[in-house]
């Protein structure tokens, strides 16, 4: 009964994490909804924590998410050795 509940708590973890990620964005779709800017973030690890693409993209959501943030632009990203470093803009939705 107990790994029943504890298998029901992780999955259900999994997908409110999932359902609260920020996206990434556009310049583009930055101006046409018109999102606020509330920050910043950057990622620059080392030691290969950071080592594709995708590593990337789910780091910045999570730091922005942080940040109460429910959107990400990346303003500039490179690869430095076996990482990938970034800078980001960090959004909100306009209030209405």
């Amino acid at each position: 009964m107990k790994k029943i509940a504890l298998a029901t708590s992780l999955l259900i973890s999994a997908f409110s994490f999932g359902a609260i990620a920020a996206d990434q964005v556009s310049k583009e779709e930055v101006d046409h909804f018109r999102l606020v800017k509330i920050g910043n973030i950057n990622v620059s690890q080392s030691g290969g924590a950071i080592s594709s693409p995708s590593d990337l993209r789910a780091e910045l959501s999570k730091l922005a998410d942080e940040k109460g943030g429910k959107y990400y632009h990346i303003v500039a990203a490179r690869q430095h050795g076996p990482n990938f470093v970034a800078v980001a803009d960090v959004y909100k939705d306009a209030d209405k």
